[in-house]
């Protein structure tokens, strides 16, 4: 049998192959309410997937933050990698289903002794025997009769898949996690700023309950309360400070490097929240959107397309297994002949192997791949429960924090006024240090409850972008 020959019915053999026992796949059902609980606020623009982040977060800083991270933190590296590691395992596994061709080339020489042969009744003289051959072999190819490379093969696609929106998944979370960060770095930042500037306002105030008392317009017992304020305030500013130090701590880290300098100018320059440019009102879509929209989704669903794949390679186990080694090329006793007539040689070694008795093991295997599949259902079910979740938890918060938010700025004003007009009433003599005390206090606590709540809303923006599968993208309509 020559290599042609070989060749074609290698390719025979590979047409025979293509039967399958993967179950017939069918998505399940939605496991929550085809409408989120709490009505949409009417927000028109894209769904936040087609949403680039650069266009959802417009400051220039946090762009060139979340732009470094891409490149050089390290859990989104090592989720690149994984996909590239099941990419490679994936295209091993499909490779199985060809047969591997080698060429090889080779001499024997044998050497047999004078005196060794007595066949002929006399004593032979010694001999030196060679030969050459050269050819082309398939050693141990399985021929994919019943899919079971097939059955491994889908699982191994399926999986980098997975892998593949993972990735995604990380890149959206890593977007998120940097935005979180930086507005939490400004927020302590501005409450820095109240804490040190509410300092230097006891620090005055104590000067002047110290000037009214050698006057006698005040008491010992005004000198310790404005102390006692001065010394909480010093102790707010010691807080802040080292808060503002593990935040950028904390961007480092996600950031993966370095913060040039350049950026960290462009960061400091930015006055506070109060001075970022608000995020866009995000429409929220329906619960169905979300198996498109979420990466996360779509790499459970691939999870569990694996585990249906590995039903079918456990149940074609139940079937014959058929091998094929087989060779051809020429082979000669003189280098000389190697290619001349009558030098052909070939071998074809078909073997059958057919499972009668396994101890229980092939039903074992098969009840465990049907298990991994309810396990997988689940899993899917959980990830789709976790996004309905989410957005109906960032969709509750959003107007609440509109209007809270509001709410707590009319009580800043409030309190100012009422800090304003204690300190004039103690200035003139009408009331004790305490009412001033008790303003200042309020005023102090209604300034940082403002902070953090502005804080909270841009975070709740933040969680909803991520939970509707925003941040993949860097700029709309973008691959």
């Amino acid at each position: 049998m020559n290599i042609r020959r070989l060749a074609a019915l290698g390719t025979a053999l590979i047409g025979l192959t293509g039967c399958s026992f993967i179950p017939d796949y069918h998505r399940p059902a939605l496991p929550v309410a085809a409408q989120y609980p709490v009505a949409d606020s009417g927000a028109k623009g894209p769904a936040a997937a087609n949403l680039g982040w650069r266009d959802f977060f417009t400051d220039p800083a946090l762009q060139q933050l979340i732009a470094l991270s891409l490149q050089n933190n390290r859990d989104l590296r090592v989720s690149i990698l994984n996909v590239q590691a099941a990419q490679a395992q994936y295209l091993s596994s499909r490779a199985s289903l060809f047969p591997t061709l080698d060429a090889t080339a080779g001499l024997d020489r044998t050497h047999t002794p004078a005196g060794m042969d007595f066949s002929q009744g006399s004593t032979s003289a010694a001999s030196d025997l060679r030969e050459y051959s050269l050819g082309v072999g398939a050693v141990s190819w399985e021929l994919d009769l019943f899919g079971n490379i097939r059955s491994k093969a889908k699982a191994a696609q399926e999986t980098y898949l997975s892998d593949v929106y993972a990735r995604q998944s990380a890149q959206i979370s890593l977007v998120a996690e940097v935005a979180s960060a930086y507005f939490t770095w400004l927020a302590d930042r501005e409450s820095l700023t109240i804490a040190q500037n509410t300092a230097a306002d006891q620090t005055a105030s104590l000067k002047l309950v110290r000037m009214e008392l050698q006057h006698g317009t005040a008491t010992a017992l005004d000198e310790a309360q404005a102390e006692t304020t001065l010394d909480t305030a010093n102790a707010n500013v010691a807080a802040y400070t080292r808060q503002v130090a593990q935040d950028m701590d904390q961007l480092v880290l996600l950031v993966g490097t370095t913060l040039p300098p350049d950026l960290l100018g462009r960061m400091n320059a930015v006055a506070g929240l109060q001075a970022e440019p608000g995020l866009q009102s995000l429409p929220a879509g329906l619960p169905s959107d979300l198996l498109e929209r979420r990466p996360d989704i779509m790499a459970a669903e691939h999870m569990l397309l694996a585990a249906n794949a590995n039903v079918g390679a456990a149940r074609s186990a139940f079937f014959p297994q058929i091998t094929i080694t087989a060779n051809g090329g020429t082979a000669s006793s003189g280098l000389q002949h190697l290619f001349g007539a009558a030098t052909g040689a070939w071998l074809f070694q078909p073997d059958i192997t057919v499972p009668i008795f396994a101890g229980g093991q092939n039903l074992a295997n098969l009840d465990y791949a049907k298990v991994e599949k309810r396990i997988e259902v689940a899993n899917y079910e959980k990830t789709i429960q976790s996004a309905f979740h989410d957005v109906s938890d960032a969709l509750n918060a959003r107007d609440t924090y509109v209007s809270q938010v509001a709410a707590e700025q009319a009580l800043v004003d409030a309190d100012r006024r009422y800090y304003q007009l204690a300190g004039m009433r103690f200035q003139t003599g009408i009331d004790n240090y305490l009412n001033v005390l008790v303003a200042d206090n309020s005023l102090l606590s209604a300034r940082l409850t403002l902070v953090s709540l502005q804080l909270a809303a841009l975070q709740n923006s933040i969680t909803l972008y991520k939970a509707l599968g925003g941040g993949w993208l860097e700029h709309s309509g973008g691959a």
